[in-house]
């Protein structure tokens, strides 16, 4: 596939900044701690906001050109290829694409400046069931008042703009459908909400460094001015929002390729420089095949990705088409995961250790068949694409 001469650019950045980041991997991993060096390091670069149209500080660069960028980073730190991925696609691009003006004036120095966007849709009972959700938005003069909790929200405590869904209910305490509510969590420059609390971090298996944190609204307001009103309104905005979505998705298929194709390299070198009866374990055939096998899966993830990441909905949409996003993210994820399990059975003991970054790898991997859409989810969005039928799955289908 033909890449641009931006994309191989980008490409350069991110490669030279793996050789800061792949060193910094395990510590961020085993201290449980945001990266902040390498966030520093990434807006710096550029790549915090690169999606941003260039008149509001950013490069203009394309889906294509993050998925580009965001592969090289998951070779090296699989947590900074997500931030990536959260600070350019999903709440962002929804934001921008259907966002005021000053809506989008607000939000973009943020991001440039490091913070990515925390997307809060899942709650306790309401995960891929995602319109099951039970916080509220109230009409009140000048805005609405929040209430309800939000579970495994990626980047709570560390991100200062989020963007809500609640459901919006008028002043009688109708229904109006499902939007969109930026806040912003940002105490030094006195936007402090009251009523908003972080109540607990996961531990997780792997991304350790990423907080997935349980938050609390209680009566928490948010002014007119930073309510995302998309194009067809309450009642059925909630689908265009989460066609913004089909951009995430692309990037976290691309996270697990990209941790993929790291994963492929370290067995690659372990073949070359290994010596077992006598010879390298890159002369055993059995090895070869199972080599063979990875680098095809890793082969085909990245044309889907990159080919999903040029797609555009109907109608107009900005966004990559979403059967493309599921089913690329489907392989990708699954393929991921079988690559990097086969490359720590080729390291054997050494693979299990912490020696080799393949542990970590493997815990970190093994989210991107549950997060953004667990596989079953993609599957069932998949089949409905090809059979043209709709379902709460299809319409709805988020993650776990």
């Amino acid at each position: 596939m033909k890449h641009t001469s931006s994309s191989e650019s980008f490409r350069a950045i991110a490669r030279d900044l793996t050789t800061k980041f792949a060193p910094r991997a395990a510590k961020w991993d085993q201290e449980r701690t945001y990266c902040w060096d390498n966030i520093a390091d990434l807006t710096n670069a550029g790549l915090m906001g690169m999606t941003l149209p260039t008149r509001y500080g950013g490069q203009g660069a394309s889906w294509l050109d993050t998925v580009i960028v965001v592969e090289e980073l998951a070779k090296a730190c699989t947590l900074t290829a997500r931030i990536v991925v959260e600070a350019n696609m999903g709440g962002i691009s929804a934001i921008m694409a259907y966002g005021t003006e000053a809506q989008k004036e607000f939000v973009a120095p943020y991001v440039l400046a490091g913070d990515k966007p925390a997307i809060c849709i899942s709650e306790p009972d309401a995960g891929s069931a995602a319109t099951q959700m039970t916080t509220t938005a109230r009409r009140v003069d000048g805005g609405y008042v929040l209430n309800g909790t939000k579970h495994w929200i990626t980047g709570g405590g560390v991100s200062k703009l989020h963007l809500v869904f609640a459901r919006v209910l008028d002043k009688a305490g109708e229904e109006q459908g499902i939007g969109g509510f930026i806040m912003c969590q940002d105490p030094e420059n006195g936007m402090d909400h009251d009523g908003f609390t972080v109540v607990s971090r996961e531990r997780t298996m792997g991304l350790c460094g990423m907080p997935e944190t349980t938050l609390k609204f209680d009566e928490v307001f948010i002014e007119d001015a930073h309510v995302l009103r998309p194009p067809s309104g309450f009642k059925r905005g909630f689908a265009d929002l989460m066609n913004a979505y089909n951009s995430q998705r692309v990037g976290a298929g691309t996270i697990a390729m990209g941790v993929a194709a790291g994963a492929l390299d370290h067995a690659k070198r372990y073949l070359l420089e290994r010596e077992q009866f006598g010879r390298t374990l890159a002369e055993f055939q059995g090895l070869q095949w199972m080599l063979a096998d990875m680098d095809a899966s890793v082969h085909a993830s990245r044309l889907m990705l990159h080919e999903s990441a040029q797609s555009r909905g109907p109608n107009g949409s900005p966004f990559p088409d979403i059967a493309m996003a599921a089913r690329a993210k489907l392989f990708a994820s699954e393929a991921a995961i079988k690559v990097v399990n086969d490359a720590l059975q080729m390291f054997g003991a050494r693979g299990y250790g912490a020696e080799e970054p393949l542990e970590r790898m493997y815990r970190d991997v093994r989210m991107f068949t549950i997060g953004g859409g667990t596989a079953q989810i993609l599957r069932t969005q998949v089949a409905g694409s090809i059979l043209g039928i709709r379902t709460p799955q299809t319409r709805g289908g988020y993650c776990a």
